[in-house]
């Protein structure tokens, strides 16, 4: 099997990883870890995990000027964006979470128009418009009556903040994984991440009760930590050494197909109007947002 077959493979399994993880980690919150509380155990649990790894890397020193940048990626990607993706999957679906969080390519073209002067074509300022309807119709108008999302407008205006962080988490951390090894880089912004997390997380993380939860939500638990906070990261890096950027991220367009389809399958989630219709605007405006324009001969 070439490097470039396993190169798909790995990303596929990545974008699979996220697809499932709208589910998986819904079914334990609030009843046995509250969003923060998972928040706690999911950047520990990475630190440790990515400084084990780091020891196979190169021995890299940050450089001064550089740990600006870091703590402020690690603010965005590590801090307001995971915050913000779990406490809204606490108030709102796995299938509207799954939906919303596909925006992020959205975010980063219109980021990148305000921050990297890039220009933005018709076929991006359509797909900006169509995605945004998308986004703000799941916000507005899919308000249901269920008892494990007690306030799905907000949750689902999390998701976008969750998308917005993370797409300006993208662009800010351009420079410094094109200077530094991703073992590296991991393993210091999710330190830093640890620190600032603290105080958020840590009253909700003295109220789980270990000794109460069952065996099941100790494996959703391991699964959010090893597969979706960890195994992601190292799937995308190997991926990325074989494949182009632009390539790794088209893989977003599997997520919200995954996560409907295994939220479905699981009996956790069912599909409405104003999903069909919100998952359709979405993923048409993120298509034309992201494609690449074909240069003048």
């Amino acid at each position: 099997m070439s490097k470039r077959t396993l190169a798909i493979l790995a990303a596929i399994t990545a974008t699979t990883i996220y697809g499932i993880n709208h589910t998986v980690a819904k079914g334990v919150m609030p009843i046995y870890v509250k969003p923060f509380g998972f928040i706690m155990l999911r950047v520990v649990g990475a630190a440790v995990l990515f400084w084990g790894i780091s020891f196979f890397g190169p021995k890299e020193k940050i450089e001064k000027k550089d740990w600006i940048r870091i703590v402020v990626c690690s603010i965005l990607g590590m801090v307001i964006n995971m915050l913000s993706f779990f406490k809204g999957l606490q108030l709102s679906t796995p299938i509207n979470s799954a939906v919303l969080v596909t925006i992020t390519p959205i975010i980063v073209v219109v980021l990148s128009a305000f921050f990297l002067s890039e220009r933005i074509t018709l076929n991006k300022a359509l797909g900006i418009f169509l995605g945004f309807v998308g986004a703000i119709g799941l916000i507005l108008f899919g308000a249901e009556l269920r008892q494990d999302a007690p306030n799905i407008p907000l949750g689902n205006f999390l998701f976008v903040i969750n998308a917005t962080s993370y797409g300006a988490y993208l662009i800010v951390a351009k420079k410094l994984i094109e200077k530094y090894h991703p073992f590296t880089l991991m393993k210091w912004l999710f330190t830093i991440a640890v620190i600032i997390n603290f105080p958020i997380t840590l009253p909700e993380f003295l109220e789980i009760q270990w000794s109460a939860m069952p065996l099941w939500a100790y494996g959703s638990i391991a699964f959010v930590i090893i597969g979706t906070t960890f195994m992601t990261y190292l799937f995308n890096v190997f991926a990325l050494t074989e494949l182009k950027a632009s390539t790794v991220g088209a893989f977003v367009y599997m997520q919200p197909v995954i996560g409907i389809l295994f939220a479905l399958t699981t009996g956790k989630d069912h599909l409405t109007w104003v999903k069909v219709i919100a998952t359709i605007l979405v993923l048409l405006g993120v298509y034309l947002a992201s494609k690449r324009t074909k240069p003048k001969i």
